[in-house]
């Protein structure tokens, strides 16, 4: 994520502001262009301080979850981002909101970088068949119903609620063993599956989904049966040698949702990075490896060993920086060689100025 400055004082900003607190101007999130803005009000709607127009508010914004902007021009009461909303829960209880809040948080987010990215992002308007929708779902007060599943089916992506809630999501993550679990990570992960339908399997001749096998293995595997195999038997012992996490090894799908995920992570954190700055120059004997000047905008950079280079270098100092605060490693993976290529085709297939690494014939 950029950094943010307030138009009218020049105090530094977080996104999710909505109110500068130095000069008291209202803030908005212009879309089109990335930007936090001042808005000044007027008759006709607000005037954003950043460019001059003007527009309305988003509105969610009365329920607290969204700053942004929507120009003044366009029909439609809400947002870039929350257009794509369908359903959600009863949110007349507070922690319902406040669980809610959370997981539009990080879907404000999550939308910030795929604009950036120029992906396609069809509403179920304008894509009435499998266009990107999100349900959010709390799971019945009836103990013996079904629980709600957190997952992607033709441009639909829902969302438990329960998620949403920071100890019951940290609740989970321990009894699945995994070593990292966030409510934007889940958005990354899911969106990925809804890329793959977009991106991969609906793209052109086929040419993509030849090249993704060659890279991620058969999608046409039985799904429901890889997944049962994985819950019961684990990944293989040898996972981290080919595999971003454990539960890439379950099936290509999930490898390459997994995969896209660490993408965009990557991308997002190399932001910030860029924004405030960051260069690294370890004071330890040859540690030419371990040095990096994060100097470009991953977003217009079409070059991935750039981004890699500087990525890796970039996790060592931030594990560290945790374990001096006594906390686990913020980035616990590791990264091998036949994952790092995984990362390359993404990178070529969703970055804008970037293209598919050449794959093999299918002769060959």
């Amino acid at each position: 994520m950029r950094l943010f400055e307030c138009q009218s004082c020049g105090n530094t900003l977080y996104f999710e502001n909505t109110r500068c607190e130095r000069c008291g101007h209202g803030l908005g999130f212009l879309p089109a262009a990335g930007i936090l803005s001042a808005v000044e009000p007027e008759e006709e709607g607000l005037r954003a301080l950043a460019d001059g127009a003007l527009y309305r508010a988003c509105s969610n914004a009365t329920l607290g979850t969204c700053n942004w902007l929507v120009p003044i021009e366009e029909d439609g009461r809400f947002c870039r981002c929350c257009r794509h909303n369908r359903r959600a829960p009863n949110l007349d209880d507070p922690k319902v909101m406040k669980m809610w809040r959370t997981i539009e948080f990080s879907q404000h987010r999550l939308f910030v970088t795929l604009l950036r990215l120029n992906l396609p992002l069809p509403t179920r308007e304008e894509d009435p068949e499998a266009g990107l929708v999100f349900d959010v779902l709390a799971d019945p007060k009836d103990p013996k119903a079904p629980r709600v599943l957190t997952g992607h089916d033709k441009g639909l992506i829902t969302f438990n609620l329960a998620e949403g809630d920071d100890a019951e999501r940290e609740r989970r993550r321990v009894s699945m063993g995994e070593p990292y679990r966030t409510m934007l990570g889940h958005m990354r992960h899911e969106i990925a599956h809804f890329f793959w339908d977009r991106l991969v399997r609906d793209a052109g001749q086929g040419e993509v989904l030849y090249a993704c096998r060659q890279v991620f293995g058969d999608p046409s595997v039985d799904y429901a049966a890889a997944l049962k195999t994985h819950y019961e038997s684990g990944p293989p012992d040898n996972w981290q040698e080919h595999y971003v996490s454990a539960y890439a090894t379950s099936h290509p799908w999930e490898d390459f949702a997994e995969t896209t995920a660490h993408y965009l992570h990557m991308v997002d954190t190399l932001e910030t990075a860029f924004a405030y700055g960051m260069r690294l120059r370890p004071n330890v004997g040859d540690s030419t490896d371990m040095a990096t000047r994060i100097d470009f905008d991953p977003h217009e950079e079409a070059d991935f060993d750039r981004i890699i280079h500087a990525w890796l270098p970039l996790t060592f100092a931030m594990n560290s920086l945790n374990r001096s605060m006594g906390l686990s490693d913020l980035y616990p993976f590791l990264l091998s060689q036949p994952v790092i290529e995984k990362l390359r085709f993404i990178h070529g297939l969703l970055h804008p100025a970037a293209s598919l690494p050449e794959a093999e014939s299918e002769a060959a």
